[in-house]
């Protein structure tokens, strides 16, 4: 199976280096890797550069935007501008983070899950953090949900779902409409990828309301919105970040805000939220 991959980067000089040398590792390779450079200020180009010097299926793309750094927007316009140089000849394409170690038979791995099953949509593995000399899983999802920083579409599932949305709940809805189109999402416990820099470490202050208006724009409504909202401050050890969600639910619901998916994807949405809330109640 043939596997393109684009890496959004903003300012990776520390990290890009060990993620692109474990992409260069993998027991099988990608046939191409599009690195977007989005307005970085540090070393990334020369060093992105220098890997595309030496190896033929490594390219880089400059892109000019604005320097705030708000969750989702900001990096799917950037994976959008990598995703525009590639051509569609390819099994599944690959949205990966420039601040990650993969494993070297990572790939091969989601291969033979996506070889094994033709009604897989998506692929991945599991996140892991340092804290105190330890790899530790970083907590922050269901282990049936994919990360961000490392999401595998097969083609005709990438197409069904419209791509990825520029907008904060990417990594939620694009799991969503997966099942509301009968796509599996397979996470695998094996695959064990290295984050080098914990999620949400440069988002400013804004960015704190925009996880409420994910809620409202995957059309969850409140009270679903209320529970994920609890359980994700909670989960970050930051109880009053319930408030900020809550917040930013009521800011976009009152600005009638555009919803990310079609009335009927977001009653789909909302009654399998309850079924989900439902199986881990009873």
């Amino acid at each position: 199976m043939k596997y393109y991959i684009v890496i959004p980067t903003y300012n990776e000089e520390k990290f890009i280096t060990l993620t692109l040398q474990t992409l260069v590792e993998q027991t099988v390779l990608p046939k191409k890797i599009v690195v977007v450079n989005d307005n970085s200020t540090d070393k990334t180009e020369e060093i992105v550069s220098a890997f595309a010097k030496n190896y033929s299926f490594i390219s880089l793309v400059n892109k000019t935007s604005e320097a705030i750094h708000l969750p989702g927007s900001k990096v799917i316009q950037a994976f959008q501008k990598g995703l525009e140089t590639l051509d569609d000849n390819y099994d599944f394409i690959v949205k990966v983070d420039a601040d990650l170690i993969f494993p070297n038979n990572y790939f091969e791995t989601i291969i033979s899950h996506f070889k094994s099953d033709s009604t897989i949509g998506m692929v991945g593995g599991f996140a892991y953090i340092e804290k105190n000399g330890n790899w530790i899983l970083e907590n922050l999802t269901d282990k049936d949900h994919i990360r961000g920083a490392f999401k595998a579409y097969r083609k005709e599932c990438f197409q069904q779902i419209g791509g990825l949305k520029p907008a904060m709940g990417w990594d939620t809805v694009d799991e969503l409409l997966c099942k509301f189109y009968n796509w599996k999402v397979v996470t695998d416990e094996m695959l064990k990828v290295k984050h080098l820099k914990p999620t949400g470490s440069n988002y400013n202050k804004t960015a704190r309301y925009k996880q409420g208006e994910a809620f409202y724009s995957l059309g969850y409504g409140f009270f679903i919105t209320s529970i994920a909202s609890l359980k994700l401050a909670m989960r970050k050890g930051k109880p009053l970040l319930f408030l900020d969600y809550i917040n930013g639910f009521w800011k976009a619901k009152s600005a009638k805000e555009p919803l990310l998916v079609t009335a009927e994807q977001a009653k789909f949405i909302r009654n399998y939220r309850w079924k989900k809330m439902k199986e881990k109640l009873f």
